[in-house]
């Protein structure tokens, strides 16, 4: 220990009082993973640990400390090596044991006393000394056990005497059956176990009394042998004055701890059985503590105290005679805290105290320990001195850190406790939430808490809204944990509290809320109510209530639930009941609750009989009545009121309406609704308004007239609270920024002279803000700024109450200037004939003066490289990202001259151009052929036409001319191949098959290859009186009143072919107009030509034109102002009839009805025939058969086709090839159809010899006869027209 100084008693006490001011461990978890700190022993086993010998051995021991602890054991006062013993392992970060005994290891080889010790780098905690012993449950000794005979009426003790065990056995007496012996006044059992009888009776005889005993930790209960006792009643006891059988001298001490139980016995023996009564001497027994046990034979105390040492005096007696017996009671005491030792935390160059008292009798030893050893054996610390219980530092050092041991022993028991000091240097921490929000009710009072930590020990201050002076004085109350607390809370102390702790290494504060709320009010109870069986009934409550604060209201029916009954419905604030029975009468309670208080208001119901009522009527319900303002606030109220009488219509909701006497006086806004039953409303107004409010009412049938006015409530002005909205900030010139915004509305802006703060600056280039305020502008412009550079810039409101929020920063970008530079170094790669990749250098970053937005390559296509074609083509455009350095120019014109030039562009616009490149596009392959047909057919031959290509896409060497039969089946035959110049615009092919179809397949081709092919088929003819197929002119004379064509023809080779959707129209144009049209007219119309937009084509399909009629066309230039410019020739062409798709019209209802009739008639007149001939007469038809023959038995020619041979084949399209032009296949003239019975005229040509009565007019197949013929058809000739 070390040497204490001079004058110790009196620095002693000035320490002492120092104590108050050390500082306490912070329980905040965050604050202590943060904090570094001496080992704390949080658990440990106890001191006399008895444990289950078929159980593993666990001995705890749990310590906290930063850094965390590190754990080690002795055993019997030596270190124990966990390592070495496989049976022994320590839990992880924990000094808990378990010893496995499972393998059949004796509980006992681990008896002993263990200590644990925990340490870090700050000190070492050490347990208490754990005295481990393994519980036992001995067998009771062998013994024999005589009967017992005892006289009626003497006193008896069987005794049980159990083995000792650990921990001592709980002893009870039962029989052979297991039911506990039954005890009285005679006979008990007493504290050692024995049974005693303070008189025989004959029915104590029996052979089963049976001594248990049960071990409390092993759960074994052993029996000693049955006892034997035979009671004589050879001669009637006498009786006799008592006399004690425990304890059997006239006095007897007893000692006992403080706090244990004082249990102290006395039984008498006597006849009668004696009553046995206790008293102190010297003193009162304490009633609280003491209890008789056993038929008072026992005085139990327990929770011992000094106070109960004495003399007590039990007392015997029965009628014959007293006797007493007295007991001296010594309370000793094993060591107990007074004042336990607590860690000490301070800050270097502080003092401090641990303090260490303990009482117990006889007096404690004090023994202290640093960090496990003997303070005497520790090293010396100048700043510490030992004072008996009392260890006083003073101006420690970081070095000081330590967990101190005081040990405080007498000779029944010691204690053990840790404390350490540690040394910290930390700045003030507020520990209590931030931003918290008290909530009271006026006249209650508030405490707001600011729980604090630092090293040295921080003083607390607290101040109100701004921190221009501290709080003091009524009505605040400080706390010497830095809480503050308003005792009587009103409106005025509603606001934000800042607390602030400071010490010598910093400062924190804290922001808390308080906000003091109206107390919760029932203004209208429930009232009394008398109501008619069957009818409902409705009790009000309405409430007042703090608007922030949501009301639970509660009903109770004679203080009990509601009924679970659907017809009780609970409105905000009403209780409807609705068909009302006598089971509902009783007193009904409104509750009102909200979080911080409540009230309560009761009514009764008593319920009649029903009486007879006349007819509801319903109607408007009145005016609501007694508004009230209440609960003003800035910028809210409360408003309440009393509805009308409904009129037989339950109200649904009222509407609540304000006129704003400033702005817009004599108008009325709805402003909210409010559901049925509720009266009251917290409205939320806005600043700067002089408002009146009134409610209607709403039921089923309609509005109510509007209740009277309130009286009006103005709110004050403030500052705005928001500012403009969708602020934008951007250059419409190079030298200037343009910021933008939407305005307040007047309602928004909270009061008058409204304006606008705008703030710019330059970013990273500017620190200070130019600002300028404006009025009834939506936008400033800022001049003379650099070119597209980054600026922040504010837009505040502000009025003539102050500046509105703070205003979010939004960049913007001054405005761009004309990139200065083009991209460099502009290269050419053709991909194919009709796309080139372009590549090009970036325009240098400074040179674009914005934001880049990409790069466009402008080109346009000069001439074609073919001389008898040119293009005059539109410039295009085609634009690529910012980060692209190539781009592609696809659907280029094959085999021509392109130009093009490449520039930068930004927001601003395009920069300056690269120099013209020029490319050329290789040859491709060419287009199709402007057109193909067959122009002429004969028996053996074909003629045919065709035009050069639109798109020649290179020099044209030639054309390939492919063709095949086929034959009705649809097969193909050999394919044959012709080779033709490219001078031949048509070509007759002989030797080929008589009444044969031919397929041909026609292409164009240049050094590239072939193009794509146009086919075409037709058929051979037998005779040459007609061709196989109209044909179609380039061109017919000009109609008079077509202008003259100019000089130098814009258009050439004008053509018509037919496609599979139509007429096609094919030329060529040379002119600079796009805007071109295909124009048509019926032949021979007067009405007006019909024309379609066709720009940038070379051909047009016509669609929609009627069959069988003739057409003139022609192709037409305009200008913008649709002035025509140049026109092609007229070119007039047919449209085929098309045969209508083949149907089996033997399938078809109509047909076999009518071929039915018909056979029929035939029938008939064959029988009429066959009559008159057998007559001898004659009829027309036998007439005609006589003139001109039977035509059933004339020769037919080889080429007459008839019904019977056509075949559906001639309809198919052919395999592997497409419909042809016309749409069907034709047949020939000798075809017969149902068309050559048709009541139609003769053949027509037109003037060109084209077919034109070709689907329409009858064929010449009789010869001389032709039409002359006055003889009716032949019936069978008309059968065959129908097959």
């Amino acid at each position: 220990m070390d040497e204490p100084s001079d004058g110790r008693f009196a620095l002693l006490l000035m320490f002492l009082c120092h104590v108050i001011t050390a500082l306490e461990v912070p329980l905040d978890p965050k604050l202590l993973e943060e904090l570094t700190q001496p080992p704390t022993i949080t658990h440990q086993s106890p001191k006399d640990f008895i444990i289950d010998p078929r159980e593993n051995v666990i001995i705890h021991c749990e310590a906290k400390g930063k850094p965390h602890p590190r754990f080690s054991w002795t055993r019997n006062g030596t270190h124990f090596d966990i390592e070495k013993d496989p049976k022994v392992i320590m839990k992880p970060h924990s000094g808990t044991l378990v010893i496995d005994i499972s393998g059949g290891e004796k509980a006992e080889a681990y008896e002993g006393v263990y200590q644990c010790t925990a340490r870090n780098e700050l000190g070492t905690a050490v347990s208490n000394n754990i005295i481990i012993r393994q519980s036992r449950s001995p067998l009771w000794s062998k013994e024999r056990v005589n009967p017992i005979i005892a006289q009626e009426g003497q006193s008896l003790v069987l005794p049980c005497r159990p083995p000792a065990g650990l921990p001592p056995p709980i002893i009870f007496w039962m029989d052979n059956n297991f039911q506990r012996l039954p005890q009285s006044r005679r006979v008990s059992q007493g504290l050692n176990g024995d049974l005693y009888f303070s008189s025989v009776l004959m029915e104590d005889s029996r052979n089963d009394y049976i001594c248990y005993a049960r071990f409390p930790h092993t759960q074994t209960i052993q029996q000693k042998q049955p006892i034997n006792v035979r009671v004589l009643n050879k001669k009637a006891g006498q009786e006799r004055a008592p006399t004690f059988m425990v304890p059997t001298d006239p006095i007897s001490s007893k000692l006992v701890l403080r706090g244990d139980v004082l249990e102290m016995e006395c039984i008498a023996e006597g006849l009668p059985t004696p009553d046995i009564s206790w008293n102190k001497v010297s003193g009162e027994i304490p009633s609280m503590r003491a209890s008789f046990l056993n038929y008072h034979k026992t005085l139990r105390i327990k929770d011992v105290s000094e106070a109960d040492a004495g003399e007590y005096r039990c007392t015997a007696s029965n009628h014959h005679g007293t006797v007493h017996h007295n007991i001296r009671v010594t309370v000793k005491a094993a060591p107990y805290w007074i004042s336990a030792p607590r860690n000490l935390v301070l800050a270097p160059v502080e003092t401090g105290v641990i303090t260490c008292r303990a009482g117990g009798h006889p007096k404690p030893n004090i023994s202290w320990f640093m960090n496990g050893v003997p303070i005497e054996n520790a090293p010396k610390d100048p700043s510490r001195t030992v004072e008996d219980d009392t260890i006083i530092f003073s101006e420690v050092q970081t070095g000081s850190s330590a967990v101190y041991q005081c040990n405080a022993s007498n000779e029944y028991g010691y204690l053990l406790s840790n404390a350490f000091i540690n040394v910290l240097a930390e700045p003030p921490r507020v520990l209590t939430p931030p931003n918290k929000v008290y909530q009271v009710i006026i006249n209650k009072p508030a405490l707001l808490k600011c729980a604090t930590f630092g090293s040295p020990i921080p003083v607390v201050t607290w101040f109100k809204e701004s921190r221009s002076s501290t709080l003091e004085g009524d009505p605040y109350v400080f706390h010497k944990n830095g809480a503050l607390e308003i005792h009587l809370s009103q409106k005025q102390n509603s606001g934000k509290y800042t607390c602030v702790a400071r010490n010598s290494l910093g400062i924190s504060e804290n922001h808390v809320y308080l906000e003091v709320k109206e107390p919760t009010r029932i203004l209208r109870p429930p009232e009394y109510r008398v109501v008619q069986r069957n009818r409902d009934v409705m009790f009000g409550c309405k409430v007042r209530h703090d608007p922030s604060l949501v009301p639970t209201v509660t009903w109770l029916k004679d203080n009990e639930e509601l009924p679970d009954d659907e017809r009780f419905r609970v409105d905000s604030d009403s209780l409807t009941i609705t068909d009302v029975t006598e089971d509902d009468g009783g007193q009904y309670t409104c509750i009102v609750n909200t979080t911080l208080d409540e009230d309560m208001a009761s009514a009764r119901l008593t319920v009649v009989e029903t009486t007879p009522t006349p007819a509801v009527i319903s109607e408007q319900p009145d005016a609501p009545t007694d508004l009230e303002l209440t609960d003003p606030e800035a910028r809210s109220v409360q408003l309440t009121w009393t509805p009308g009488d409904d009129h037989n219509s339950p109200i649904t909701k009222f509407l609540i309406q304000y006129e704003d006497g400033l702005h817009h006086a004599g108008v009325w806004h709805n402003l909210t609704e409010v559901p049925e039953m509720k009266t009251t409303a917290h409205l939320k107004l806005s600043p700067y308004v002089h408002y009146t409010f009134r409610v209607l009412a709403v039921n089923g049938v309609g509005h109510s007239h509007p209740s009277a006015p309130t009286r009006q409530y103005k709110t004050n002005p403030a500052a705005p609270d928001e500012n403009p909205s969708d602020v934008k900030a951007m250059g419409t010139e190079h030298n200037n920024l343009v910021i933008s915004w939407k305005p307040l509305t007047p309602l928004q802006s909270n009061g008058p002279g409204l304006q606008y703060k705008v703030m710019w600056r330059q970013q990273d280039a500017e620190t200070d803000w130019t600002s300028v305020t404006v009025a009834n502008v939506t936008k400033f412009v800022v001049s003379g700024t650099p070119t597209f550079v980054p600026y922040e810039v504010k837009v505040q409101a502000v009025n003539a109450v102050d500046h509105g929020p703070k205003p979010a920063v939004v960049i913007g970008y001054s405005g761009e200037d004309f990139p200065s530079a083009a991209p460099d170094d502009v290269q050419v790669k053709l991909v194919n004939s009709t796309l080139a990749e372009i590549h090009w250098t970036a325009v240098p970053p400074k040179s674009v003066r914005g934001r880049l937005q990409g790069y466009k390559i402008h080109y346009r296509c000069e001439r074609s490289r073919h001389r008898h074609t040119s293009h005059h083509n539109d410039q295009k455009i085609e634009i690529f990202s910012p980060n692209k350095t190539r781009g592609r120019l696809p659907h280029l014109h094959p085999y021509s001259i392109y130009s093009l030039y490449v520039t930068a562009f930004n927001g601003r616009g395009e920069g300056p151009a690269t120099s013209i490149q020029r490319f050329e596009t290789p040859e491709d392959v060419p287009g199709v052929p402007s057109f193909f047909r067959v122009v002429g057919s004969d028996l053996e031959s074909l003629t045919l036409e065709w035009g050069p290509p639109h798109h020649r896409n290179g020099h044209l060497m030639g054309y390939s001319l492919k063709y095949q039969t086929v034959n009705s089946s649809n097969d193909l035959g050999v394919l044959e191949e012709l080779d033709l110049p490219s001078n031949h615009s048509g070509v007759t092919l002989h030797n080929l098959k008589h009444s044969t179809r031919y397929k041909f397949y026609f292409s164009a081709k240049t050094l590239k290859g072939s193009g794509p092919a146009l086919s075409e088929e037709a058929v051979t003819i037998v005779h040459k009186e007609a061709p196989a197929f109209p044909h179609f002119p380039l061109s017919s004379p000009r109609s008079p009143q077509q202008k003259a064509l100019p000089a130098a023809p814009a258009f050439g080779n004008l053509s018509s072919s037919l496609s599979e959707d139509g007429p096609l129209i094919s030329w060529e144009y040379w002119g600079p107009e796009n805007h071109l049209y295909v124009e048509y007219i019926i032949d021979n119309s007067e009405e007006d030509w019909h024309k379609e937009k066709v720009n940038g084509s070379h051909s047009h399909v016509l669609k929609g034109l009627r069959e069988g009629l003739a057409y003139k066309v022609r192709v037409v230039a305009r200008d913008h102002d649709n002035r025509t410019l140049h026109h092609s020739e007229e070119v007039l062409f047919k449209v085929p009839a098309m045969v209508s798709p083949q149907v089996d019209i033997a399938t078809q209802g109509w047909f076999i009805g009518l071929m039915s009739a018909i056979a029929l008639l035939i029938l008939i007149l064959l029988i009429v025939c066959f009559i008159k001939r057998n007559k001898g007469g004659k009829y027309p038809v036998k007439e005609k058969e006589d003139a001109h023959g039977d035509p059933e038995i004339q020769p037919m020619k080889e080429d007459d086709l008839t019904f019977c041979e056509y075949s559906d084949e001639d309809h198919k399209p052919l395999k592997g090839s497409r419909t042809p032009s016309s749409g069907t296949v034709k047949r020939d003239d000798s075809d017969d159809s149902l068309v050559d019975y048709a009541d139609s005229g003769d053949t027509q040509f037109n003037e060109d010899g084209s077919f034109i009565g070709q689907y329409s007019g009858k064929s010449d197949r009789s010869g001389p006869r032709g039409h002359d013929s006055s003889e009716p058809p032949s019936p069978i000739n008309a059968m065959n027209s129908f097959v």
